[in-house]
């Protein structure tokens, strides 16, 4: 008598179909994660060109990534003056951002990691109109 082929399912298929189900879910949660990002469609800011003149981009918004340096003042009805700092390295530099009054709730340290959107006021002053953990 002869005999059949297996007609099962060979365990490379198995492998394969784990493989792309788990790139699917990848890619899905990585576009997910982007198409949430509420300071996506935001510019960053120039440093550069906010260094050299500041009322230049006056009312403008921006997205700033910086790292809070130290807390240069407070005011109970404006709000608290922080310095950031933006950049690596070399390309470090130092800028004033004014958190106002109504952003108290938010817990700032030194350290900390932040992501701001920021309105360049009158004066050049970068005052944050919303921020999050980076």
């Amino acid at each position: 008598m002869t005999r059949r082929a297996s007609s099962g399912l060979h365990p490379a298929w198995f492998a394969g179909v784990g493989v792309l189900a788990a790139a699917a879910i990848a890619a899905g949660y990585f576009l997910i994660a982007k198409a949430h990002d509420p300071y996506r469609t935001l510019q960053p800011l120039n440093v550069p060109a906010y260094l050299d003149n500041a009322n230049s981009l006056r009312g403008n918004v921006y997205r700033i990534n910086g790292t809070l340096w130290d807390s240069l003042g407070w005011s109970p009805g404006v709000g608290r003056l922080y310095s950031i700092e933006t950049g690596e390295g070399a390309a470090a530099e130092l800028l004033p951002v004014l958190v106002p009054a109504a952003l108290n709730h938010v817990n700032l340290q030194k350290g900390q990691r932040f992501i701001f959107e920021v309105e360049v006021a009158e004066g050049g002053i970068l005052t944050v109109r919303s921020l999050r953990k980076a």
